[in-house]
């Protein structure tokens, strides 16, 4: 699928401002299929595919975390 089928978000965007190098993985979107169905599209391990968390923390400001697709983010563990 060529670069400019592609709909842009920010993050495209943002890479293309900063002359950043990169290269476009698209694959179906299947409700609920989560990593588990992008990494069976793209032929990968759900390991090799990465998953973006964004959540607030305690003082009202925004947590991203990102990890593996194959891994679960421990809330509890996390707040402390």
């Amino acid at each position: 699928m060529a670069k400019d089928k592609i709909k842009a978000t920010q993050a495209l965007r943002a890479l293309d401002q900063a002359k950043a190098h990169y290269s476009l993985h698209p694959y179906q979107y299947v409700e609920r299929g989560g990593t588990a169905e992008a990494a069976r599209q793209l032929g990968l391990d759900e390991h090799q595919v990465i998953k973006t968390l964004v959540m607030i923390d305690n003082q009202n400001w925004p947590l991203i975390v990102l990890m593996h697709g194959d891994r679960e983010v421990s809330t509890k563990n996390l707040a402390r």
